[in-house]
């Protein structure tokens, strides 16, 4: 028996509204992935051998959680009108106390006492994350099934993400103290992290709750299958999934070579260029693209299709990494110039790829659902979510380990000669390699062509009149 149900249209206020909910999750991530490493290093005094143990130990666990969290959030409801919600509600008030007990300042610790809290605080902090971002990129598969406004909510939860990441390109002229005329003579403060990490947090609870009211859940599934959601049935559902390998190897690379590296090119403004607060320009840099693109991203998509868009893109960036790598890029303002522009070609891929990814995830769990008649969007969400953790890990370890192997000393305020530049290198290699992960990866192996991109939600009219 067939009942209707009247939802209010798909609008601006679920797009504003989705966008609160990555605005919230990078008012955190932001923080801990361009900062936890630098203050554990520089300010508490671990060594990157250290980090890099840490790091691999607490993503494992990390990508572990999110297979457990996501199997939880499809098989346990705990809210009447909405599935992914109160879980949202509740992650986010973890990560506000975990996102501060992160950059608390542990200096009068003994090495062991610091290694122990960096471990135990970042534990913490990724299941906070988990329990609200696994069901937020859920919630995507499940406020529409419209290709086009899938497309918008991906542009907007970009947009969303980028706020918290535009504050973070402005913290140097915060959290560094010391004359920037000196080279090699600024200091990170602890202190001022520290106040920064509370300040973002709260701004983070608030968006999450704005997020939580906004939005509407409008596809309305009914199962084929009634059985509960197992983890070998999501296991299989996943890897018998070509689009959704594919996006994940793609996204794989961005991860490690690209996100994970943003302390690099914080160290190549801190030791080359002799001023660390100008990494503010190279961050807004990398972001012009996105921010430029974004208000098109949808209509390009619409035209030529996600894969297309992407796979042009990354090798447009891969072109221009390679070049880049060959410029006469000097440690003084002319140097900076260029660098900076030459940073604006070489993200372009990654940018794009950003603001589409998650239209993406979102169209390969609704081929799993056609297929399979079963409903498991938070359990696959989070088998993604999974490979994306354990590849931040990687990252954040192939990154210290990179460094060390480079030279880099992270006790030492001045660089042995060369290093500075090798580091500088060593940023666009990492960036020249995302690229071409993602290039590979969407031409090759991911398989939802325009054709059967416009099938998605051709059953649906739009005027938030659905079926169950």
């Amino acid at each position: 028996m067939e009942k209707s149900q009247k939802l209010c249209p798909f609008g601006w206020v679920d797009k504003i509204g989705y966008a609160f909910g990555d605005m919230g999750c990078n008012f955190s991530f932001q923080l801990v992935t361009n900062y936890m490493y630098l203050f554990y290093t520089q300010c508490i005094g671990l060594k990157a051998t250290t980090w890099a143990c840490i790091i691999i130990v607490a993503k494992v666990w990390d990508a572990i959680n999110d297979i457990l969290i996501g199997n939880m959030v499809d098989r346990k409801r705990i809210g009447n009108k909405s599935k992914f919600k109160p879980w949202i509600i509740i992650g986010a008030v973890g990560l506000v106390v975990f996102s501060v007990m992160i950059f608390t300042p542990v200096e009068s610790f003994s090495y062991t006492g610091k290694t122990v809290w960096c471990l135990a605080a970042y534990c913490l902090w990724s299941v906070a994350y988990t329990l609200v971002n696994v069901p937020y990129g859920s919630l995507h598969s499940v406020i529409t099934d419209v290709p086009r406004q899938r497309t918008t909510l991906s542009t907007f939860r970009s947009i969303g993400a980028a706020l918290p990441a535009v504050l973070v390109m402005v913290l140097p002229q915060i959290v560094y103290t010391g004359d920037s005329s000196n080279e090699g003579e600024q200091v990170l403060s602890s202190s001022r992290l520290f106040i920064v990490s509370i300040v973002f947090s709260v701004v983070a609870l608030i968006v999450f709750l704005a997020m939580c009211k906004m939005v509407t859940e409008r596809v309305q599934r009914k199962e084929s299958n009634t059985k509960k959601v197992s983890y070998i049935s999501t296991v299989v559902s996943y890897f018998t999934n070509r689009p959704l390998i594919g996006i994940t190897i793609a996204t794989i690379g961005v991860v490690v070579f690209y996100n994970s590296t943003t302390s690099v090119n914080n160290l190549v403004f801190q030791f080359y260029f002799g001023d660390a607060q100008k990494a503010t320009w190279a961050m807004i840099a990398g972001y012009l693209p996105l921010v430029l693109m974004m208000p098109f991203a949808s209509k390009i998509s619409a035209s030529i299709g996600k894969k297309k868009f992407i796979c042009i893109s990354s090798f447009i960036s891969l072109i221009g990494g390679i070049i880049m790598l060959f410029l006469p890029i000097t440690p003084d303002n002319k140097g900076i110039i260029l660098y900076i522009i030459g940073l604006m070609f070489l993200n372009f891929g990654c940018c794009i790829f950003q603001i589409i990814v998650w239209a993406i995830v979102a169209d390969c769990i609704e081929k799993s659902y056609r297929e399979k008649g079963v409903r498991e969007e938070a359990s696959l969400y989070a088998l993604y979510s999974f490979f994306r953790k354990l590849s931040q890990g990687i990252g954040s370890a192939v990154s210290a380990l990179a460094l060390s192997a480079v030279g880099y000393d992270e006790s030492a305020t001045i660089q042995a000669s060369g290093v500075p530049e090798n580091i500088k290198n060593l940023y666009i290699v990492f960036s020249i390699a995302a690229a071409a992960i993602i290039t590979f990866s969407m031409q090759f192996i991911y398989n939802i062509e325009f054709k059967e991109e416009q099938t998605f939600g051709a059953s649906s009219d739009n005027s938030g009149e659905l079926t169950e």
